[in-house]
């Protein structure tokens, strides 16, 4: 009972004691609640209650009482780090132990040898008891065996004999009542979907496992290592490492297992060096070492220590010393049959590289490169890394550039598995390596074009096909209705000077769920079969000129398209030019009010200064035509319009050359119609919303009541021309919930990418619609971005804070050059210069950007 109703057995067995039962009984009641403490309390408790349940086992003179103990108390033991007593114990019940009551044990005894990491061991165990399990027709702890002989199957990377276990035993669970096991077989089928390579799978297995526990009230530490290890592979390490975190406190508040903490500290560990943090990385490392050596598990201590080699290097450590101890690291994980042990051979072989030691480096990195073959997605990626650094040691360009090729193949078709553009777009991560080590070559041994090929390759990928929507999915339609209910609930209280952490909770747990609900989604869509082509590409910019910004070892290089050919030109730092961004970015702010024009000198000049890190000597080779710029992720919030050689000219922005050619031959809806669109709570009020509305003669115009979010998603879907008034926010934290505020409440970047089509022109007239999170390898995340990949072949959207009164002429003047004919960079090319001269309305007219290239 205590597996299927666990807090309604520890009452059952509290009461018994209560009426002085006889020994045996007795010993029953104790070992139901030292089972109870060991798995979901307190683990010095457990082993009190387990010890007193063996002793009154031992006076009821029942062998297989004490026998059935022996095994609980044994696991309790390892669980709590006092390794050798646990299997003697366990030993023990073996030896006692008969019949049905000895498979039991034997069953204990191999999950002992599962968390102790002795896999083999446990493969031996489980195969004793589990015909003597069936025999005695024994369905739960039958079904039992084979989920722990799936989970090791795992561990060693044998993902389809673990399937056909995870199968048989399911089978099995669905006939008992055992509601806490049931739930940990969903969790360990969210782990084999993981290990499949199905990370939607996983996230959405793991999350109704999770939702299972819940309803029984029992802690789910395993399940946070699990999810952690699923939340670090789908790019989202910084909340793996939260996770964590908090699982970490809340076994301490209570005294849990020992083994359990030292598993978490290796999640955290692995999470906050992916997260880029590789201190907090060394600290969770050396104590999970630490941890697991004094519970004598080997196959955990050397995992532990390949994470904590890993961080040292990323702390900027190098040695001899780490070669060494990463190749014997990576000989222990081979010798264990572990996936990782490429792993541990790609880091001796980069560690090797860097200081030189060809010959070990080569020896290493071949070793790692068999992983290549087969296996998921991220291992044969580890083996296309290995390949294309032995490629670069024998001096062969072609060499890395097949190995990289074929790497970033894989993460591809890895990469259109997952229908969430956020999980994508954080995805590409994995791929980082591999692209710099294809652009590297590129520049050593071939020409601008082909660093152009390889600068396309892996930048902007999330826009490559749009993200997959589930049909008319109603738990995510009412999440996001409730969330829109709380958001403008929240906002209404801001304004009134009440409270609001309530509501700010309630939101953020609205936020948790829809997001779950959307990385769920599986991806639909093939790999992208549409390369990237440079002919192509020159043969539609015609007069115009696309400027694609590369960045190799942290220097910006300047690919300059058009006129037949790709010319290269060397800048300057990436980070002096971030740094300058920002500055421009602070100034912009505040001339956005009135009497800061003593700061527009400054803007010009820092303007300048971008101009020179950004564009170097092709500034001078642009000709007089239309430019494209096409800037990596990192300086998505340079406000491309103040930089002097682009100021009078007509200039777009797009994330990259291959959206800049989709949007290109974006053709528009036919039949599609004008909506003007205006927010609540605008300082003008949305003043050139009415004008607008003379001018198109019968659009349709959504304003108080009527700027519904439902009814706004119906009429913009499918439009020919969107004009959107409302105040934006950008949402650094969670850039998919960036909004832009209706009547009903906030419309947000999930509810754009339901529709069948975005407009083909969408105008923005409001304050940072034009902001991205910049993840993954060179990706963007918000507002703009999501309506790139669903039809929208243009935007018009701002980057920075801006005077409300002075957007209206900007808006009017854009909107008299849409009318006459003119794309929407031409037209805000001429709205720009129809503006008056002074610093708010100039600061205003550079903080829009006109995106893709309709």
């Amino acid at each position: 009972m205590v597996f299927a109703a666990p807090n309604d057995a520890l009452t059952r067995a509290q009461e018994l004691l209560d009426t002085d039962p006889p020994p045996l009984h007795a010993s029953v009641a104790h070992q139901v609640i030292g089972i109870w403490q060991r798995d979901w309390g307190d683990m010095r408790l457990a082993l009190e209650h387990l010890r007193r349940a063996r002793d009154l086992a031992a006076r009821a003179e029942s062998a297989e009482r004490e026998a059935d103990v022996l095994a609980a108390l044994g696991v309790a033991l390892v669980h709590a780090g006092r390794t050798r007593q646990g299997l003697a114990a366990l030993d023990r019940g073996v030896t006692i132990g008969t019949g049905h009551t000895r498979a039991r044990v034997l069953f204990r005894r191999a999950y002992a040898w599962w968390v102790l990491g002795h896999h083999r061991e446990a493969l031996e165990d489980v195969r004793r008891a589990t015909p003597v399990l069936r025999q005695a027709d024994d369905v739960i702890w039958t079904a039992r065996a084979l989920t722990l002989r799936a989970t090791v199957h795992l561990a060693l990377g044998a993902v389809d004999r673990a399937d056909a276990d995870f199968t048989a035993a399911e089978r099995l669970w669905d006939t008992t009542g055992q509601e806490h096991d049931k739930a940990d077989a969903v969790e360990s089928r969210g782990l084999a979907a993981f290990r499949s390579g199905d990370i939607p799978a996983a996230l959405r297995l793991l999350d109704e496992a999770a939702e299972r526990y819940a309803k029984l009230g029992t802690p789910t530490f395993m399940l946070n290592i699990r999810r952690c290890e699923v939340l670090m592979a789908a790019g989202l390490a910084p909340e793996a490492l939260a996770e964590a975190d908090a699982a970490i406190g809340v076994l301490d508040g209570i005294g849990g297992q020992s083994t359990r903490k030292a598993e978490l500290l290796l999640a955290a560990a692995r999470a906050a060096r992916r997260a880029g943090d590789p201190h907090t990385a060394i600290a969770r490392a050396d104590l999970a070492v630490r941890l697991f050596a004094g519970q004598r598990r080997s196959w955990w201590e050397t995992h532990a220590r390949l994470v904590l080699i890993e961080a040292r290097v990323a702390a900027g450590r190098g040695s001899g010393r780490l070669v060494a101890d990463a190749a014997a690291v990576a000989d222990r994980l081979a010798s264990f049959g572990a996936p990782a042990a490429p792993e541990a051979s790609l880091l001796a072989g980069r560690i090797a590289l860097a200081l030189g030691w060809t010959a070990d480096a080569e020896r290493h990195l071949a070793v790692a490169a068999r992983s290549r073959r087969g296996g998921p997605p991220l291992a044969r990626m580890t083996g296309w890394a290995a390949q294309a650094l032995s490629a670069q040691v024998a001096g062969s360009s072609r060499g890395v550039l097949e190995a990289c090729r074929r790497g970033l193949d894989v993460l591809d078709d890895h990469r259109m598995t997952l229908g969430a553009s956020e999980l994508r777009a954080r995805a590409t991560e994995q791929g980082a390596e591999l692209a710099a080590l294809a652009q590297r070559a590129s520049l050593a041994g071939g020409g601008p074009r082909r660093l152009l090929e390889w600068s396309e390759r892996w930048r902007a990928t999330v826009l490559s096909a749009p993200p997959t929507r589930p049909p008319a999915d109603p738990a995510l339609l009412s999440g996001l209705t409730a969330f829109r209910e709380i958001a403008s609930r929240a906002e209404e209280a801001r304004r009134d000077g009440r409270p609001v952490p309530a509501l700010e909770r309630e939101q953020r747990r609205l936020e948790r769920e829809v997001r779950s609900r959307t990385l769920h989604i599986r991806g639909d869509a093939p790999g992208d079969g549409d390369r990237f082509d440079v002919s192509r590409l020159l043969e539609r910019l015609g007069e115009a000129r696309l400027v694609e910004l590369a960045v190799l070892d942290g220097r910006v290089q300047v690919l300059l398209c058009g006129q037949g050919r790709v010319r290269r030109f060397e800048a300057g730092l990436l980070a002096e030019a971030e740094t300058e961004a920002e500055h421009v970015q602070a100034g912009l702010r505040r001339l956005a009010h009135p009497g800061a024009e003593g700061r527009l000198p400054v803007v010009e000049a820092a303007g300048r200064r971008l101009e020179e890190l950004l564009l170097g000597p092709a500034a001078a080779h642009l000709g007089t035509g239309p430019v494209v710029v096409v800037p990596p992720g990192r300086l998505h919030r340079v406000p491309w319009a103040l930089l002097p050689s682009l100021r009078e000219r007509v200039l777009s922005v797009s994330p990259s050359a291959s959206s800049w050619l989709r949007a290109r031959e974006t053709e528009p809806p036919t039949g599609g119609g004008h909506v003007l669109v205006r927010g609540p709570g605008l300082a003008t009020g949305g003043a050139e919303v009415p004008e607008l509305a003379q001018w198109y003669g019968g659009p349709t115009v959504l304003e108080d009541d009527d700027a519904r979010v439902p009814r706004v998603l119906e009429e913009l879907d499918g439009a020919a021309l969107a004009h959107i008034a409302a105040h934006g926010t950008f949402r650094a934290d969670s850039p998919l919930f960036s909004s832009l505020r209706m009547a009903d409440g906030p419309i947000v970047v999930h509810d754009f990418e339901r529709l069948d089509r975005t407009p083909y022109r969408i105008i923005l007239s409001c304050c940072d619609t034009a902001r991205f999170a910049s993840v993954g390898a060179d990706e963007l995340l918000g507002l703009v971005t999501a309506l790139l990949p669903l039809g929208t072949a243009g935007v018009v959207a701002c980057s920075a804070p801006v005077n409300d009164a002075a957007v209206v002429p900007l808006m009017l003047a854009l909107h008299k050059g849409l009318s006459a004919g003119l794309s929407l960079a031409e037209a805000l090319r001429d709205a720009r210069a129809a503006l008056p001269g002074d610093a708010t309305h100039q600061a205003t007219g550079w903080a829009f950007t006109a995106f893709g290239a309709a």
